[in-house]
């Protein structure tokens, strides 16, 4: 008998989709049963936070919409005639096929339907991204995979010292992914870099991908999203990365995460110690200015959290509410169905969150379960803060706790440019917590 999940917090491959869309210039081309693309939009967009449906997403995402007929007699003339419907309306730089269960279940030989569009020099690649291949962290890798292979290709090049491909949150996923990536591509400028940041407003869109290859290096900032991308390219191209598992969230983390790779990549010391002075020094002039209202709040607050997001958040968050607010975790709950293989280095790095403090870490992806643990786990007199999705609320009131929307399902809040990375970040963080418990008091 199959198990059923209640409340999932991620989608299928497909929904690497959005991925696509978070490339500038890029369009997807779905080859998949009707319905598929504009649900996986409504979850990862409009779900996300409203963010909305831009150039080419939501209903104006070309589909095949295969039904009986391609079952029976298989869909690549269907799929010619949406690609080169498709081809006349909308005006793009990277054209991705995308198959969905259908097409992947019947056999169509969409690589050869790609490859006749290829050959008349229109820039077009295709990823097999059926559902059942797994969730949309997998699809997003295969999207990637996918560019970097049958677009970027084998191209000759010469090295750019100082330059950086950041491979880091998923777009969309991480309801906060355009600002994240935005701060993060800000910190690294900062010390000193030229960054190729890829997804979203600041990336320079499909013409940034075509200089992967001169990259000096790869910069992995997430626990274990993108080590697959970082390999292909060191194998490919012969560029070395860095991985950084830790999202940095507030002042301690951020500098020692730039710290760690103005030394990889040899940048002058002495510039990115004065940025990251001047970082520090106005993070904590905001701290210490509010540290009355930190020592004397007289109300109840926050003294245990746990977290019910991905291991990109899961993590991050725990490292700066620990060593920055002084809050001290419960059981985290990582939502992402980590592969197996990296679960063993995030749990080392939950045992370690401080010298003296630690936080038991369960890898589940059904929110029922989730919300049974937190029934039974001994808070004692200490008030929770549950950071999680809209879906965790009831439990929240239920513990009569304080809770914050920060992972998919966002149905709370509307999200624009907010962003909880670096310097900038951490403040945020602070002021949405407190501003959520200040909120409940008359």
């Amino acid at each position: 008998m199959d198990e059923i999940i209640e409340q999932p917090r991620h989608y299928c491959a497909l929904g690497a989709q959005q991925s696509v869309l978070a490339i500038k210039g890029a369009i997807p081309i779905l080859h998949s049963g009707p319905g598929c693309g504009i649900k996986l939009f409504d979850g990862l967009s409009v779900d996300s936070g409203y963010q909305g449906v831009g150039y080419s997403g939501g209903s104006s995402v070309p589909c095949t919409n295969t039904t009986e007929r391609e079952v029976v007699f298989g869909g690549e003339q269907r799929l010619k005639q949406v690609i080169d419907g498709t081809l006349k309306v909308l005006k793009g730089d990277l054209f991705v096929v995308l198959t969905g269960c259908t097409s992947d279940i019947i056999g169509d030989d969409v690589g050869q339907v790609v490859s006749e569009y290829k050959d008349k020099g229109i820039p077009i690649v295709y990823a097999e991204t059926a559902g059942f291949k797994g969730s949309n962290f997998k699809g997003h890798e295969l999207v990637i995979e996918a560019i970097i292979n049958q677009f970027v290709g084998e191209k000759p090049v010469k090295k750019e010292m100082g330059l950086v491909n950041v491979w880091s949150v998923l777009p969309y996923q991480d309801t906060f992914w355009c600002g994240n990536l935005s701060e993060v591509k800000k910190l690294l400028e900062g010390i000193g870099l030229k960054v190729n940041i890829l997804f979203g407003t600041e990336s320079g869109g499909v013409s940034e991908w075509e200089t992967i290859p001169q990259a000096q290096f790869n910069l992995v900032l997430s626990p274990w999203v993108g080590l697959n991308t970082a390999k292909l390219l060191e194998k490919k191209y012969g560029t070395p990365y860095l991985h950084y598992p830790i999202l940095p969230i507030g002042a301690k983390e951020t500098s020692k995460f730039l710290r760690t790779v103005g030394d990889f990549a040899k940048l002058d010391k002495e510039k990115a110690e004065a940025f990251i002075n001047e970082e520090e020094e106005r993070f904590y002039y905001y701290i210490d200015r509010s540290i009355d209202f930190f020592i004397e709040f007289r109300y109840s607050v926050a003294d245990r959290f746990s977290n019910i997001t991905d291991s990109f958040y899961a993590l991050g968050i725990s490292k700066f509410l620990t060593n920055e607010l002084g809050i001290v975790p419960g059981e985290q709950y990582i939502t992402d169905d980590t592969p197996e293989q990296y679960r063993k280095s995030i749990e080392h790095e939950f045992e370690h969150l401080s010298n003296s403090t630690s936080a038991k870490v369960i890898f589940e992806v059904d929110g029922g379960k989730i919300h049974q643990r937190l029934r039974k786990y001994e808070y004692g007199n200490h008030t929770p803060l549950i950071l999680g999705s809209s879906w965790d609320r009831d439990i929240v009131s239920e513990l009569n706790g304080f809770g914050i929307n920060i992972s998919l399902p966002v149905k709370h809040r509307l999200v624009l440019n907010r962003t909880y990375v670096g310097y900038n970040g951490g403040l945020t963080l602070t002021e949405d917590i407190y501003s959520n418990i200040l909120e409940t008091y008359k």
